[in-house]
């Protein structure tokens, strides 16, 4: 019963399983980015977001082929990475799935916006976009280090170059807005696109998340009237 309550709740609830896989997702990188294994399984477990991320547009006004059009070629370059340490590879692999995070991104605000209520999967989806766009410019801050070493800074190691969950952390503080941490953009084409994802995390905040709380709070309004 435990087992059928939790895949009808998937079913219901596709964002919150979205959102469940990327916070897993951040909390286990830390433990296997500096292993010898720490790439194939860092790329093993993108594949797996990209399935589910592609999985969750077809239920968005957004189109699932021109997700999986993204996601084919980013499979590709991840398993070509993993066999034969391709490294030279990096940047395109990172500028697409940027691509792909930032499409996965727009379907879901359409699909938040497309009407007037506040269901709960759709404040799981908000949830889940911010997540998408916090990992869209993390793997842009990938793109810009590959092709400018020493464009990112930290307090630690400040020689060596940025990792994943560094830009990740980064990507979130400039999203969110709650500051900048000890990841220091450097070059001119690092600030910039650091301004860019403050700019996106404030439209994002005021347009997007403060209008389901709107609508949230008028249906429970209106709920408490009926009563």
């Amino acid at each position: 019963m435990n087992a059928f309550n939790l895949m009808r709740s998937t079913h219901r609830h596709p964002s919150a399983i979205l959102l469940m896989v990327q916070l897993l997702g951040m909390l286990l990188y830390p433990f296997i980015e500096s292993t010898p294994s720490g790439l194939v399984v860092f790329n093993a477990f993108g594949i797996v977001v990209l399935g589910f991320t592609t999985r969750m547009v077809r239920r968005t006004p957004g189109h699932a082929w021109i997700s999986a059009g993204i996601a084919l070629p980013i499979i590709v370059l991840l398993v070509l990475q993993m066999l034969f340490g391709r490294a030279d590879l990096l940047p395109w692999s990172s500028a697409l799935e940027a691509l792909f995070y930032f499409y996965a991104a727009a379907s879901l605000i359409a699909y938040m916006m497309e009407d007037r209520l506040a269901t709960t999967d759709e404040l799981f989806a908000a949830g889940a976009t911010f997540t998408l766009i916090a990992w869209g410019f993390t793997h842009l801050f990938v793109l810009v280090q590959a092709m400018h070493p020493g464009a990112y800074a930290a307090a630690v190691n400040a020689a060596d170059a940025r990792t994943w969950t560094e830009l990740n952390y980064l990507s979130f503080a400039l999203l969110s807005s709650t500051g900048i941490g000890d990841v220091i953009p450097l070059t001119a084409h690092a600030r910039a696109l650091a301004s860019v994802e403050m700019f996106v995390g404030l439209i994002y905040l005021a347009a997007v998340v403060s209008r389901l709380i709107g609508f949230t709070l008028q249906q429970t309004q209106t709920k408490d009237g009926r009563d």
